[in-house]
Formats: C-alpha cells, structure tokens, sequence
C-alpha cells in the first residue's frame, strides 16, 4: 500500500485515499470485508458485519495507531477498521488565537 491508493469497500459505498501509508493498511477493512482497489471487482457473496456499521463520514481523515492516514472520498455505512481496530477519526488542531 502506498500513499495516493485509491480503494472501495466491498460491502457499502465508501471510498478512500491513503494519504500517509504503512505496513498496517494491508489489512484495511470497511464494515469487516477487505477494501480492494477502485477498479476492482466488488465481491457479491460479502456482507457488511452489523457491528462494523457506523459509517465513514466523507472529507473525514481516519488515522490508525501507527500513524497511518486516510481520507474518505465518499461516504458509506461501514466503519473502517485495520484488522479488527477501528480507525480514530483525526480532529483538526485549533488554530491559535490571533489577537
């Protein structure tokens, strides 16, 4: 995985862009099915896992404990996850005060 991969769920409809890669995303998931690249073909046999659903917010970047970065470009209802660890949202940091 490297950063600017374009990838889908197999089970919802979020997409994503790896903005900073690492080992971990081999295993990105979304709504516990493998996200495959953009033009790959979605497997029909997969079902989105109940407690996997609480969605990816589109313009949102999710972050993993190792540093791992990416951003939604569409949103879905599955949440996305590394293995079976749900990936944090990333807050933006408040601008300072420009008094």
């Amino acid at each position: 995985m490297k950063s600017g991969s374009r990838l889908k769920s197999q089970v919802c409809d979020t997409q994503v862009i790896v903005v900073k890669a690492s080992d971990s995303l081999a295993d990105l998931r979304c709504g516990g099915a493998a996200m495959v690249a953009l033009d790959a073909e979605k497997d029909p046999a997969l079902a989105m896992d109940p407690a996997l659903s609480g969605g990816a917010v589109m313009g949102k970047r999710y972050i993993d404990e190792t540093g791992a970065e990416v951003l939604v470009t569409k949103a879905g209802a599955g949440t996305l996850t590394v293995g079976d660890a749900p990936l944090s949202l990333n807050e933006a940091k408040p601008l300072p005060a420009s008094d």
